[in-house]
């Protein structure tokens, strides 16, 4: 596999100081760069920024069928090394983070075989984080 470059994503959060205590303390990331309206942060190595938007009135979060489970879209999340996985789903439970698909093994002896977990932000956002034994298998059909 190639190197693969930092991705950059910005998302809205409508409590920016609740969402960086969640993502400095819960998750573990570094922050860098804020003002009053945003926040930078490493995710893994990649630059999350939560931006403040106020708070509106939401539908629920679309869910689509995925190996048995309701996967909610829209998501973000990181692929993660096998050997970090364990540690961080064992970190977010001892933290009491709420799942919304508790950590498992997906297509089980399938292509693709994969290890994800799925939980929200205090804003409403979905985030995934998964690990692949065989990291070949990211874009495997």
């Amino acid at each position: 596999m190639s190197t693969v470059s930092p991705f950059h994503i910005a998302i809205p959060v409508h409590n920016l100081a609740e969402c960086r205590t969640f993502y400095g303390n819960i998750l573990g990331c570094e922050e860098g760069r804020s003002s009053d309206h945003w926040v930078d942060f490493n995710l893994f190595g990649h630059q999350l920024v939560i931006h403040y938007k106020p708070q509106t009135t939401s539908e629920a979060l679309h869910k689509n069928a995925v190996d048995g489970k309701q996967v909610p879209v829209p998501h973000y999340g990181v692929v993660l090394p096998w050997d970090t996985f364990d540690v961080f789903a064992t970190d977010l439970k001892n933290k009491g983070v709420d799942f919304i698909i508790e950590p498992y093994v997906r297509f089980e002896g399938l292509v693709g075989e994969q290890r994800t977990m799925f939980f929200l932000d205090p804003a409403g956002n979905a985030l995934e984080f998964k690990c692949f034994k065989d990291m070949n298998q990211l874009f495997a059909k």
